[in-house]
C-alpha cells in the first residue's frame, strides 16, 4: 500500500503565512490542480491529469485554515488545508482506504458523493455512521465500483459551506470511450465571509433578506419586467417574483477551483486539441448557468455517467451535478469560462487560454429572471392568460378556517392563494385533494395544484437566450442499463416548504419531525415521481444509487444520482434500490438543513420493519 496523503501543519503554515506576507503563503496552499497556470502544476508532459492523492492508502486530515480569495483573506474549514480540498484520484477495480483525521472541535464527516459503496461507509452521521469526532480518525474502506467525475464534503452541520469539499476522479477500468488530449478539474462554489450559521439566521427571520434585486417603480416606468395589473396580482397573492435564490451574490463570492473573479484562474490549451472539462457544483446553495462565449461545449457524461455525445452553447448545473464536456479551441485566444449564478446576482470566471497571463472578455450579467405562474404548478397551456381573471381568485379563501397552526394568510404575510373561478376548475394552492399523503401546517405553504413534467425545459431564465441549453430530455446513457424491468410499485414524494419562514421537508414534515423513512425491498424496482409544490429549485439527491430517469431511448435511460426539480414541476425516475439507509435529500445546504432531508430504508425480506 502506498501513502500519498499529508496531514496539513498548522503551526508550520502560520510561520511562512507571517513570513511570506500572507498572500503567496495562501497561494502555495491551494492543491496542485487548483492552481492557476504557469505553477507547473497543470498535469505531466501528457496533459492527462493534475497532481492528485491516489493508491489504496489515503489520508485526509479535517481542520481550520485562512485562506485568500479575490485579494481578501477569510476563514474556511478545509481538507488537508486547501479549498478545495485534494483531487481524489482512484481506478476502477481498486481498493481504498481513506483514513479521515478530524483535527478541529466538533464532528465531522466526509460522504463519498455518487460513489456505489456500502451504506456503512457513506459518511452520514446519525444515517450510516456515528461521525468523526473531534480528535478521532474514521477509515473508510471500500471497493471501487464505477468511473466518472465525482467529489466529496462534509455532512456535518454546515462544514460544505466552509469549504468542505474536494473532487474525486475515478478512471475506467478499460479504455475511456471519451478522446481527449488534455483535461482540468472545474470546481464551481460559493463562498462567503459572513458564518453560514448567520445566513440560516437571516434567511429564518426574514423571507428574501438577500434579495437585492426587486422589482422597482422605476422598472415599471421603463417598461422592465412584469407590468402593473401582473405586479398588482402577485402583490396580492404577497409573493415575490424575483426571489430565485436564497442566498445571493450579495452574499456571496462564486469560485472557480477556490479562485474568485478577479483571481482569474487559468487553464492551458494547445489549439487544435480535445480538452475534457470535468465540472462539479460543490456550492452549498447557488445553481449555475456555465457557458464559454466563442466555443460550443460537446456534453459526454452525466453525473460521472458517460453520455451520448450532445453539443450546446450552455447548460444549468444544479448543486452537486457533475457534467463532463469536451471543447476544442482552434485558435491561439483565450476563452473565458463563466458561471453565472441562476437569480443572475453574480458569476465565477475562469480562463482557458493557450498561455498564462491572457485573458478574454467577462461578458456582462444578464437580466435576472421572474418567476411565473408555470412556477406555481399553474400549468395555462392552451388558456387564454390575457383573458382569465385573475382577481377572481379568491386570495382570502383560506381565511376563515386556515388548517390548523396556520394563521390566516395575511396575518401572517404569507402567499397562500385560494380558489379560481375556472368553470368549476380547482385552483386552490393548498387543495389537500391534489396531495392526500402531505401533512398540512405552517411547513406547507403552497400544493402545486397543475405540476408538470418539466425535464425537456432549460432551466429558470434560459427559455429565450438565443443558442441552444441542455436540457435533461437531451440526455441518453451510453452504455446499456443494467436494469431494465418495469417498476412494481410507484411512489409519490412532494417537495414541501413555506418560503416565508424558511421551513422545508418532504410531504410536509421535516426531518427533525421525525417522520418514517420511505421504505423500499432490496432489488425491487421503484418508480419514484418527486413533485415540487414550492416555487423554488431543488437539486435531490440519492445516495448510494443511480436512478433512470424516465425517458430516451429504450435500454439507455439516462442515470444520474441528483436531479433538478423545477417549481411546480415534476420528476419520475425508476430505481433499484440496495440494502442500507440512505439519505435522500435536497442538495441546498440550507434546505437540507432546515428540514428537507429524508431517509431510504433498504432492507432484504419485506417482513423486516423499515424502520
Amino acid at each position: 500500500m502506498r501513502q500519498t496523503g499529508t496531514a496539513f501543519d498548522r503551526r508550520r503554515f502560520l510561520q511562512s503565512f507571517a513570513v511570506l506576507g500572507g498572500g503567496a503563503a495562501l497561494a502555495s496552499l491551494l492543491p496542485g490542480w487548483a492552481r492557476a497556470a504557469g505553477r507547473g502544476d497543470h498535469g505531466d508532459e501528457h496533459g492527462q491529469g493534475p497532481p492528485a492523492l491516489s493508491g489504496e492508502d489515503i489520508r485526509l486530515s479535517i481542520g481550520h485554515t485562512p485562506v485568500m480569495v479575490d485579494g481578501v483573506s477569510a476563514h474556511a474549514v478545509t481538507i488537508n488545508g486547501t479549498v478545495p480540498g485534494p483531487l481524489i484520484r482512484l481506478k476502477e477495480g481498486q481498493n481504498v482506504r481513506l483514513s479521515v483525521t478530524n483535527t478541529l472541535d466538533e464532528e465531522t464527516s466526509i460522504h463519498w458523493h455518487g460513489l456505489l459503496l456500502p451504506f456503512q461507509m457513506d459518511g452520514v452521521p446519525g444515517v450510516s455512521f456515528p461521525g468523526v469526532k473531534p480528535g478521532e480518525t474514521f477509515v473508510y474502506e471500500f471497493h471501487v465500483r464505477q468511473s466518472g467525475t465525482y467529489w466529496y464534503h462534509s455532512h456535518s452541520g454546515l462544514q460544505e459551506q466552509m469549504g468542505h469539499y474536494g473532487p474525486i476522479i475515478i478512471d475506467p477500468a478499460g479504455d475511456d470511450p471519451v478522446a481527449f488530449d488534455r483535461e482540468h478539474v472545474v470546481v464551481l462554489s460559493d463562498f462567503t465571509r459572513l458564518h453560514p450559521h448567520q445566513i440560516f439566521k437571516k434567511l429564518k427571520q426574514q423571507a428574501g433578506a438577500f434579495n437585492y434585486q426587486h422589482q422597482t417603480i422605476g422598472g415599471l416606468i421603463a417598461g422592465r419586467d412584469q407590468t402593473l395589473a401582473e405586479r398588482l396580482d402577485w402583490a396580492r397573492m404577497l409573493m415575490d417574483p424575483t426571489d430565485i435564490s436564497d442566498v445571493t451574490g450579495a452574499a456571496y463570492t462564486f469560485l472557480i477551483n477556490g479562485h474568485g473573479p478577479k483571481d482569474n484562474w487559468t487553464a492551458l490549451f494547445s489549439p487544435g486539441e480535445r480538452v475534457r472539462l470535468r465540472f462539479i457544483n460543490a456550492a452549498a446553495q447557488s445553481v449555475f448557468n456555465v457557458r464559454i462565449p466563442g466555443l460550443r461545449m460537446t456534453v459526454v457524461a452525466a453525473d460521472g455517467q458517460h453520455v451520448r455525445p450532445v453539443q450546446v452553447d450552455e447548460f444549468q448545473i444544479g448543486n452537486a451535478e457533475t457534467y463532463d464536456v469536451i471543447v476544442e479551441p482552434a485558435e491561439d485566444k483565450a476563452f473565458t469560462i463563466v458561471s453565472e449564478s441562476v437569480d443572475r446576482s453574480g458569476l465565477g470566471r475562469a480562463t482557458l487560454a493557450p498561455r498564462p497571463g491572457m485573458s478574454a472578455d467577462v461578458p456582462p450579467l444578464r437580466g435576472r429572471p421572474l418567476t411565473t405562474m408555470r412556477d406555481m404548478g399553474m400549468d395555462m397551456g392552451g388558456m387564454d392568460h390575457v383573458a382569465m381573471d385573475h382577481t377572481a381568485m379568491r386570495h382570502d379563501a383560506m381565511a376563515a378556517s386556515p388548517p390548523p397552526g396556520l394563521a390566516p394568510p395575511r396575518a401572517r404575510g404569507s402567499d397562500i392563494m385560494g380558489k379560481a373561478d375556472m368553470g368549476g376548475m380547482d385552483m386552490s394552492m393548498r387543495n389537500p385533494e391534489n396531495a392526500p399523503q402531505v401533512k398540512l401546517g405552517p411547513g406547507v405553504q403552497t400544493i402545486a395544484p397543475m405540476p408538470v413534467d418539466r425535464t425537456g425545459e432549460p432551466g429558470q431564465g434560459l427559455e429565450s437566450v438565443g443558442h441552444r441549453v441542455l436540457v435533461y430530455r437531451d440526455l441518453a446513457a451510453l452504455e446499456p442499463n443494467a436494469d431494465t424491468r418495469p417498476p412494481q410499485r410507484s411512489l409519490e414524494i412532494h417537495l414541501t416548504g413555506n418560503m416565508e419562514r424558511f421551513i422545508w421537508g418532504f410531504d410536509g414534515r421535516k426531518f427533525s419531525d421525525r417522520p418514517p423513512p420511505y421504505a423500499f425491498r432490496s432489488g425491487e424496482r421503484v418508480r419514484v415521481t418527486l413533485v415540487n409544490d414550492t416555487m423554488m429549485a431543488h437539486p435531490i439527491h440519492l445516495h448510494g444509487h443511480f436512478f433512470e430517469l424516465t425517458f430516451g431511448p429504450a435500454g439507455h435511460l439516462p442515470r444520474k444520482h441528483t436531479v433538478i426539480v423545477l417549481p411546480g414541476g415534476r420528476v419520475s425516475f425508476d430505481l433499484t434500490p440496495e440494502t442500507g439507509d440512505w439519505a435522500f435529500h435536497c442538495h441546498m445546504l440550507y434546505h437540507m438543513h432546515a428540514g428537507m432531508f429524508q431517509v431510504f430504508s433498504v432492507r432484504d425480506t419485506p417482513g423486516e420493519d423499515a424502520r
